[in-house]
């Protein structure tokens, strides 16, 4: 694996870890801010397997765009492309004023992201399980 795809890796795995504090937190939980991470995580993995085959991509949170440049290499992730859309809508929205995520919403883009993940890793030679990994 090249060093600029496991800085990827790291990055969105990070971004899965905040996901999951914030989809499992009792008191305060930041419903915006899992939605947020988990689209973290996926640009982070689709950024990553772009990374890994030295392909050119724009620096932009538009989740489908990314995938568009993927499915190159990976064209069966078509069946991502609904997941990811809903993702992207995470990117920017839920950061300003007028929109909030809720719980359930949080817990669509955990579950979105972690299917994703699981598929990124697998095409990149890593343990695909939902699982958290040390040292990721």
């Amino acid at each position: 694996m090249r060093p600029i795809t496991r800085e990827w890796v790291d990055k969105a795995e990070g971004d899965l870890a905040t996901t999951e504090r914030e989809c499992r937190a009792r008191k305060r939980p930041n419903y915006d801010g899992a939605c947020f991470h988990a689209q973290q995580c996926a640009e982070k993995y689709l950024k990553g397997i772009l990374a890994e085959a030295q392909a050119a991509f724009p620096k932009t949170h538009d989740l489908v765009d990314l995938l568009d440049r993927a499915l190159a290499l990976h064209p069966h992730w078509e069946q991502f492309r609904e997941d990811l859309a809903f993702l992207s809508a995470f990117g920017v929205d839920v950061r300003y004023p007028g929109e909030t995520a809720d719980k359930e919403s949080a817990l669509d883009a955990r579950r979105r992201c972690r299917r994703f993940r699981a598929a990124a890793r697998q095409a990149l030679g890593l343990e695909p399980s939902d699982r958290m990994l040390p040292g990721f």
